[in-house]
């Protein structure tokens, strides 16, 4: 089932209407209280990190469920408001790796999607990616391939332990997200946290 698509912007209204269609769809599913609770988790944390994209996006949301799998989705794309000098200078902070040192798993989703929005059209065209969390592992974004994973991301944490594997054991998203996708297609970014519960 898919829910009532949410056309985003950086309103407050407009984002509580996440939670609405969220809760929307787990009473469809007839979620109990802790899996509803895990699934609005999951959807606060999009709204607490879309208002830095949605300056210079549009974005949707819906969701997506089968079952009691869960799918939260959100598209964007560039506004008008992405001006050439603004992209510049957004590029010149990625390229040079001022943003190295985002803290936090959404912090990173976010940076994914803000690279991916910037400059699409430039990244197939480079080899340079905006940030390496982990030594020797791969990149968290190559701009040669556009896609971020937290699956990928948990097992380079796993190699690495240290501050990267502390990050994502106290991070809400990485301890109830099954994986969050954020991939780059035909010039528009998709984000999509995905959570499946048990059947009982």
């Amino acid at each position: 089932m898919k829910s009532d698509v949410c056309e985003l912007s950086v309103n407050a209204t407009d984002l509580k209407t996440i939670l609405k269609e969220t809760a929307k769809s787990a009473a469809y599913r007839e979620l109990d209280k802790k899996e509803t609770y895990r699934l609005r988790l999951l959807a606060e944390e999009l709204v607490e990190m879309l208002p830095a994209l949605l300056r210079f996006s549009e974005g949707k949301f819906w969701v997506e469920s089968e079952g009691k799998s869960f799918e939260l989705h959100v598209t964007l794309r560039p506004n008008q408001l992405l001006t050439a000098e603004r992209r510049e200078k957004l590029l010149d902070v990625s390229t040079s790796k001022t943003n190295a040192a985002a803290v936090g798993i959404m912090a990173k989703i976010r940076l994914a999607a803000e690279f991916m929005l910037v400059d699409y059209e430039r990244s197939a065209s480079m080899s340079e990616t905006f940030y390496i969390p982990i030594p020797g592992t791969p990149s968290v974004v190559s701009l040669a391939d556009p896609l971020w994973t937290l699956n990928a991301y948990r097992e380079g944490a796993k190699k690495a332990k240290g501050e990267t594997w502390d990050e994502l054991e106290k991070s809400i998203v990485a301890n109830l997200a099954d994986d969050v996708v954020v991939a780059l297609q035909g010039g528009q970014v998709d984000i999509v946290v995905k959570r499946p519960f048990s059947l009982k």
